[in-house]
């Protein structure tokens, strides 16, 4: 899950108050929450109260940004409450628990943060060199069509692994009382319903739709699966206890999620119509303008492709070179050594990233182009939507 976090999205500004309040709600309430209900619930099992307490602690899974694009919400947000949520859970994990509930159950400080540091922050480090190597190796139009979307499914494999041996180590505890399922089972509910209702209001009050559906899932969707591996491995046997509590976290947390997404135009009213974001190809297949001709059909025939962008020296767009360009300049005897440079080029249709479809359906009939550049903020390639991107997107409406 770490490697196809886009990590650089924390450097772009524009909703520093909805980032804030996200994990005001994440570290300042919902953990002293979780640790109220689980008192009550569980007075009497300091590791029960202790697994409520590590579901409420850590933010912000992978689906917190799946879910936010299914609901139409502000996706650059959610990535980086994301990626905060990993960062500060990491670091105010052991803390908490020490502070809360240290004197009743046995902690190894030292232990606990060497797990956050296993499980966390080198993965987090590993995953992004990973991305960017693959990047440099293959190109960001490569690592989004064909690369990125083989990962999640080991990702989610290893998280149904250890639901498995959770559920495992407790199957006689389960099947000799069942009823404990159910006694687990409502303050769970209870913590989501709370956070739901909480960050719901709060969104609705100070914040636009996509901003709201962002802090929803920033806030609702909890990191369960560094939650387990936290709880399997730092906290010896009775780690058990506390992954039973989070495992069947899990039920609770998906239906919510996939709930919400239903519900969503009711609570937060019709989604603005579509912008390029919601069906641009990141990412796209480039070379330099010293780069050759022959250099040119190799990668429009590994990658399968039609076109390409050129590029200058400061990486800026020059215009695009297309597959019926290049069979033209062949056939009329050009040197396949020769540069890019030399070839009559596309010039490129720039859009940016929050242009309504409808404009740039305009743009496309005005220019007789069916191949846009689309650019973030400060000017720089994001990727590309085609004719045929239009057409799908139509398709599904």
């Amino acid at each position: 899950m770490m490697i196809n976090l886009p990590i650089r999205k924390v450097f772009e500004g524009g909703d520093l108050k909805v980032q804030l309040a996200t994990q005001f709600i994440n570290f300042a309430i919902t953990p002293f929450l979780a640790f109220a209900i689980g008192l009550y619930f569980f007075p009497d099992n300091h590791y029960l109260v202790l697994g409520i307490l590590l579901t409420g602690l850590l933010p912000t899974s992978g689906m917190t940004i799946s879910w936010t694009g299914m609901a139409k919400g502000n996706i650059p947000a959610a990535i980086k409450m994301t990626i905060f949520g990993l960062l500060l859970g990491s670091l105010l994990t052991p803390i908490y628990i020490n502070l809360l509930i240290g004197e009743n159950v046995d902690i190894d400080m030292m232990k606990m943060v060497q797990q956050v540091v296993i499980i966390v922050l080198i993965p987090l480090i590993i995953g992004h060199l990973i991305q960017r190597a693959l990047i440099h190796f293959y190109g960001m139009s490569h690592y989004q069509e064909k690369l990125k979307s083989k990962f999640p499914p080991f990702s989610t494999l290893g998280v149904l692994g250890i639901v498995f041996v959770a559920m495992a180590l407790k199957s006689k505890t389960i099947i000799g009382s069942p009823i404990l399922l159910g006694q687990i089972l409502l303050p769970l509910v209870l913590l989501y319903l709370a956070n739901f209702l909480l960050s719901t209001i709060i969104g609705k009050l100070l914040f636009k739709r996509g901003d709201a559906i962002a802090l929803l899932y920033g806030t609702v969707m909890r990191n369960l699966s560094i939650a387990l591996a936290i709880a399997m491995t730092a906290f010896g046997e009775e780690g058990s206890d506390i992954a039973l509590v989070i495992s069947l976290g899990y039920i609770i947390q998906v239906q919510m999620g996939a709930w919400i997404v239903k519900l969503t135009d009711r609570i937060y009213g019709k989604p603005a119509p579509s912008v390029a974001e919601d069906f641009v190809h990141m990412g796209i297949f480039s070379l330099h303008q010293d780069d050759t001709l022959r250099q040119a059909i190799q990668l429009l025939s590994e990658e399968k492709i039609h076109s390409l962008a050129v590029l200058d020296n400061q990486q800026k767009i020059q215009g695009l070179v297309s597959m019926e360009q290049i069979i033209d300049s062949v056939a009329d005897g050009a040197d396949l050594d020769n540069p890019l440079s030399v070839l009559p080029l596309t010039n490129a249709l720039l859009v940016d990233l929050q242009q309504p479809i409808a404009s740039i359906v305009n743009d496309m009939k005005r220019t007789h182009t069916y191949k846009i550049v689309v650019t973030n903020k400060k000017g720089e390639v994001e990727g590309i939507i085609s004719g045929l991107d239009i057409l799908e997107y139509l398709s599904r409406k």
